[in-house]
């Protein structure tokens, strides 16, 4: 019988040093479980745990507030409370009275035995209400959708005032969705059927996606798996694990192979191998990017895939690269509204100025890459953004203080109308 005592106490005590670190939850997480010797189905509980609490946060904080109103909890006490509360309300898998009663165990071995007393009579008394407490829940998600859904309230009423209520609640749902993982095939190592068999071999289970901004058998969806470091297919660089809306900015780029390329914030590499792929490894790709240690994701995932065409740089090119590239991909920092569900931290991190804070920084990349492009070249402009100040009003202002440049199409992914992670891109071209 798997042991379910050590990953909860494990989720306690990342969520306790969230709190006060300014690390992100998923990199806690990951150096937590690199010492934990837990087995893959425990592994899987501690993750749930942490990033559906980081989730779920305001209405947790909510259903406390709800039976010790205008009290404050010890931050300790309110991670317990939230731990329990979430398995009762939100996970399945869980008998509610053995998450009670195991919340209660863990706060007498953490030392909170004085306390144990108090989270045991909440709980059950949740317990006892359990159907109620649904139904407010449920209610609180049209009434407070803030509050039900666990987003900020500025950042709802944003959406409201957008897309409305159905658009929007489609939108908050997706956040709070567990992100599926997606499998991008390298044809420059393999192809589908040899991908597809080899998966049989190794006990990996996909499904096809929909079409897309990409190919035909190009993307999979990955349903289960063993580890990835003990498939021979993904050590040998036969596929890169991407969502299907980063692919996006590299069709509307349209590589081409024996062109001169420039990747502007290219790191982790996704989007600079998928182009080495599209010019068949013939051309030269230039792959900026700030730090070493972002450089070296590249060096490593373009050796793994067999990508030879690419020059990591940590020296953005310069006035003397004038007019040297045939096309320019800027893949700009951005809010990352448009992946929120998988950055469990951001919506908590994430403040209005946000929105609007790396419009100098964007807007300064798109005027280098002007001064880099050839005439008759492009450049992409890309975000995962899903707002309007940092995708669709910067390529305005830019197109409107360069007279030798026009926008040849927009187009924008949005995870409640198209099934994957929000993205833009627009295309450029110089014209002179």
């Amino acid at each position: 019988m798997l042991n379910e005592q050590k990953p909860r106490e494990i989720a306690a005590r990342v969520l306790r040093n969230r709190q006060s670190q300014t690390e992100f939850t998923e990199d806690l997480l990951e150096r937590a479980l690199a010492n934990a010797r837990l087995s893959p189905a425990d592994r899987g509980l501690c993750q749930e745990l942490v990033y559906g609490v980081v989730r779920a946060q305001s209405a947790l904080n909510w259903l406390i507030e709800r039976k010790t109103p205008g009290r404050e909890q010890p931050p300790d006490v309110q991670i317990l409370l939230q731990l329990g509360l979430y398995q009762i309300f939100w996970l399945d898998r869980i008998p509610p009275h053995a998450a009670t009663n195991e919340t209660v165990e863990q706060a007498k071995r953490s030392g909170l035995e004085p306390q144990a007393g108090f989270i045991n009579a909440m709980l059950r008394g949740y317990l006892r209400e359990e159907a109620e407490a649904r139904k407010l829940l449920a209610d609180l998600k049209t009434t407070q959708p803030a509050t039900g859904y666990s987003h900020p309230e500025w950042l709802v009423k944003r959406w409201l005032e957008r897309w409305g209520p159905e658009r929007t609640t489609r939108l908050l749902e997706w956040n709070n969705t567990p992100p599926r993982t997606f499998a991008r095939l390298n044809r420059l190592k393999t192809d589908a059927a040899k991908l597809i068999a080899q998966w049989r071999e190794e006990g990996v289970t996909y499904d096809f996606t929909k079409a897309g901004p990409w190919p035909e058998n190009q993307v999979f969806e990955l349903k289960s798996h063993p580890p990835l470091a003990t498939l021979a297919s993904f050590r040998d660089g036969w596929f890169y694990l991407q969502d299907p809306s980063t692919l996006l900015a590299v069709t509307q780029l349209r590589p081409q192979p024996g062109e001169s390329v420039l990747d502007y914030c290219a790191a982790p590499g996704g989007k600079t191998t998928y182009m080495a792929q599209m010019m068949n490894n013939q051309g030269r790709l230039v792959a900026h990017d700030v730090g070493e240690d972002r450089l070296r994701l590249i060096r490593e995932n373009c050796q793994r895939l067999g990508v030879t065409c690419v020059q990591p740089t940590l020296i953005p090119p310069s006035s003397s690269s004038a007019q040297q590239f045939d096309r320019i991909l800027v893949d700009a920092p951005c809010s990352n509204t448009g992946v929120m569900r998988r950055r469990v931290d951001l919506r908590w991190r994430i403040q209005p100025f946000e929105i609007t804070r790396l419009r100098t920084t964007q807007l300064a990349l798109l005027d280098k890459a002007a001064a880099l492009v050839k005439p008759g070249g492009f450049i992409a402009y890309s975000t995962c953004s899903i707002e309007p100040e940092e995708n669709q009003e910067v390529v305005a202002q830019f197109v409107s203080g360069h007279s030798n440049f026009k926008c040849l199409g927009e187009q924008a992914l949005l995870p409640f109308q198209d099934g994957v992670d929000g993205a833009y891109v627009a295309r450029l071209t110089r014209v002179s």
